[in-house]
């Protein structure tokens, strides 16, 4: 496995990160899977060299938080030898400031956070998505606060506008509080928008970039076809995937990831994450599993080297798509 700084801090991660979202029952995703099946797969990432794990507060209402810290706990020897990042702003009850990002919400968030996942810490602490009801200054001297007590190690920041992050980074070099080290962004084959404004952005202040949803929820995999089939539990029932992937072009993508692949004689994932690998700025792709062999998969795809031919075949279908992942 290798080991890459994240952005400009010194903070080194696994060139893949495990993400944890499918871990924990949920009634709001029903392929996700509980501890008994999670467990294998954390093992495996651990055993192949996995240091990065990313969670958030929201996700499966809280289990997976919970799971995350357990197997964690289990499968390390030590607390330091792994990268945790959990995230703060989605609902987490019914009451007015069960949410957002003010000082309250970002407060009780990290405790709350630091509760389920067992630990004193996390090492990177993310804002899951851009509050418009909360001043950034607000925000960003809360966030400062958590680093300050040795809540977090550092801060990151997830899907907003470029102008959004810029913002956040000026109030908090202005104001001499932490800034974000990480943006968390939807970025993959079939959706570039990032490659517009915010990557540009990230690799100007030496923010390190860890794409969320790197192979388009399954699309780049194989799992949905043109004419409407779908060929998985997650595919057949995840609703946001829907939402983010509505052009019928996005398919001429994928035909030409299925024919690189076959060519390669190697799976379809790992001709997508080879290529999002190589992308400027692209520290650590968060990868979502439900079974081992998509971990083992998304790790064989780093030792992808795709050529300049194969890789404007796969670039060359792109069209440009409305803002998605923001909201």
């Amino acid at each position: 496995m290798e080991y890459v700084r994240l952005g400009g801090s010194g903070l080194k991660v696994s060139r893949i990160c495990l993400g944890m979202m499918t871990f924990g029952a949920s009634e709001s995703r029903a392929w996700a899977v509980d501890e008994a099946a999670a467990a294998p797969i954390v093992r495996a990432a651990v055993e192949a060299g996995v240091n990065f794990f990313d969670t958030a507060d929201m996700y499966n209402e809280g289990t997976s938080e919970e799971i995350t810290g357990r197997l964690l706990r289990e499968y390390f020897a030590r607390r330091d030898d792994y990268v945790l990042a959990t995230k703060v702003y989605n609902p987490m009850g019914s009451g007015p400031n069960d949410r957002g990002l003010s000082r309250k919400h970002i407060m009780d968030g990290i405790d709350a956070s630091l509760r389920r996942l067992g630990t004193d810490f996390v090492d990177l602490y993310i804002i899951h998505r851009w509050d418009y009801e909360t001043p950034i200054e607000e925000t960003m001297e809360a966030l400062h606060d958590v680093v300050r007590a040795g809540k977090a190690r550092y801060i990151g920041a997830s899907s907003m506008f470029a102008w959004q992050f810029a913002k956040a980074q000026h109030v908090a070099q202005l104001n001499g509080w932490t800034r974000f080290v990480s943006m968390q962004n939807h970025y993959n084959l079939v959706y570039r928008e990032e490659e517009r404004e915010m990557i540009p952005l990230c690799l100007d202040q030496g923010v390190g970039v860890t794409p969320w949803s790197p192979l388009a929820r399954g699309l780049l995999a194989g799992t949905r076809d043109r004419g409407g089939s779908r060929h998985t539990l997650r595919s057949r029932t995840d609703r946001y995937a829907e939402s983010l992937y509505t052009d019928e072009g996005d398919f001429d993508i994928v035909d030409a990831v299925r024919a690189v692949a076959g060519e390669r004689g190697v799976s379809m994932a790992q001709v997508a994450l080879a290529w999002l690998l190589d992308r400027p700025g692209v520290v650590s792709p968060i990868i979502g599993a439900s079974r081992e062999t998509h971990l083992t998969e998304a790790i064989a795809a780093a030792e992808v080297t795709l050529t300049d031919d194969e890789k404007a075949r796969l670039e060359a279908p792109y069209r440009p798509h409305p803002i998605s992942g923001h909201f």
